[in-house]
């Protein structure tokens, strides 16, 4: 067995030098990457390579003025961070240093905001910061969910699977969250148009038939005297020269800032939130989506080491519902009473039996994070019937709803002229 002396890098980018023994150039390699280094230059017997890189180092105290020309905060789409994430994850896990992968990813980066904070986690990290406080100081990008399982990956020195386990997690939770807006694009969408093609025929259209039945001299029935009625309101001008039109789409607007800034009181969050868990068809999929949510959650921080009180506190703000999360605060203080996590679950009464009887077959075998994930899995999969049945309920709803304010205005106006041919006739 032959001595070898060897220069590798650790985790955070330093250089350091020393001995090993073993009978190969390979076996020696082998032997460094085990002690979380990467080697940089191994070499049989002799004087131990004198590192160099150290004191070329301290040349980058210029970085500064660099870092201040680079955007480093704002918001990051989730899908940019998926990327960024999974590629992390897989230069680790080739053997690349952490320091060596954020340069390397800080420099092919398109996304502005996101490579200044590369850089920036870079600089933290050769400073002698650990990745996850590097994390910490980019609270708008990296949520808590994110900082502590690379925290956890750091102590169990995996930090590569950790990484990867939190793109997969961000690449299913996103796509979960589109399925949802998708199903409420729609609707939204004709609803827009169903109104921009109610003013335009109140506007322009319906007061020139008023003029032609006026010089006609006949009597209008009443629905058309009704829409008449509505096409002179939106056309007068009850503050001049402002027509009636414009205040009440100001009005809705007002009303719909006021509805948000309400929303976003903890009053006006869990009265919007219990409500979207009790309205017919829409609550049981937004049921669903907080529930796989919940366990994909708490099943990936608990599968990465997080211990189990402290990833039902991430997984409680990060929950997305007020209901579910006090929720998930009573299951969190009964843990932390010694009770298991099915007693309080069933408690609560926002989860269905099949999660709490899987639950409870996790806790009994030892699999809970395993059982946790297949529950996201089940529940994904009925979000996305879900979501295709409410679209399929939804499309002729709105077609109808469409069809019945053009088609009654339509016939409001052509009714009059029936009449007068009929008269005629």
């Amino acid at each position: 067995m032959a001595t070898f002396q060897y220069t590798a890098l650790d985790a955070r980018g330093q250089q350091t030098a020393g001995t090993i023994e073993a009978n190969s150039d390979a076996e020696a390699i082998n032997l460094i990457k085990a002690q979380g280094l990467y080697p940089t230059q191994v070499v049989a017997g002799g004087a131990a390579p004198a590192p160099t890189a150290p004191q070329a180092r301290p040349t980058k105290a210029a970085k500064p003025k660099a870092r201040k020309k680079v955007k480093s905060g704002g918001k990051i789409p989730p899908k940019i961070l998926m990327i960024h994430t999974r590629q992390l994850a897989t230069l680790i896990e080739s053997g690349l240093p952490l320091l060596k992968s954020l340069t390397v990813l800080a420099k092919q980066e398109p996304n502005p905001v996101l490579k200044g904070t590369i850089t920036a986690l870079a600089d933290s990290v050769q400073s002698g910061s650990t990745y996850s406080e590097a994390l910490s100081q980019h609270p708008k990008i990296f949520n808590k969910l994110f900082i502590n399982m690379v925290k956890a990956g750091e102590l169990g020195g995996v930090l590569e699977l950790v990484l990867a386990r939190l793109a997969e997690y961000m690449e299913k939770a996103d796509k979960l969250k589109n399925k949802i807006i998708s199903a409420a694009v729609y609707p939204i969408i004709v609803l827009v148009i169903a109104i921009l093609i109610l003013t335009f025929l109140m506007i322009f259209i319906v007061p020139k038939f008023k003029e032609m039945f006026a010089d006609m001299g006949s009597t209008l029935p009443p629905v058309s005297q009704f829409v008449f009625g509505i096409s002179d309101f939106m056309m007068a001008q009850t503050i001049p020269p402002i027509p009636n039109a414009a205040l009440i789409f100001a009005a809705g607007f007002a009303i719909y800032l006021v509805f948000k800034g309400w929303v976003a009181t903890p009053v006006g969050k869990a009265m919007k939130d219990s409500l979207l868990l009790k309205l017919p068809v829409i609550g049981d999929v937004n049921r669903k989506s907080s529930i796989s949510r919940f366990s994909r959650t708490l099943g990936t921080l608990v599968t990465s080491g997080v211990p189990i009180l402290q990833a039902l506190n991430i997984t409680r703000e990060t929950s997305g519902n007020v209901i579910i999360s006090k929720a998930i605060g009573k299951i969190h203080d009964s843990v932390k009473e010694g009770e298991s996590v099915v007693q309080p679950m069933v408690a609560t009464k926002v989860f269905p039996d099949m999660v709490v009887s899987m639950v409870d077959v996790g806790e009994e075998t030892g699999q809970l994070p395993n059982m946790l994930l297949k529950i996201a899995d089940v529940y994904d999969d009925e979000v996305d019937s879900g979501v295709t049945a409410m679209t399929s309920i939804i499309e002729p709803i709105m077609i109808v709803f469409l069809a019945l304010v053009v088609g009654g205005i339509v016939f409001a106006l052509f009714l009059p002229m029936i009449q007068v041919i009929q008269q005629l006739g």
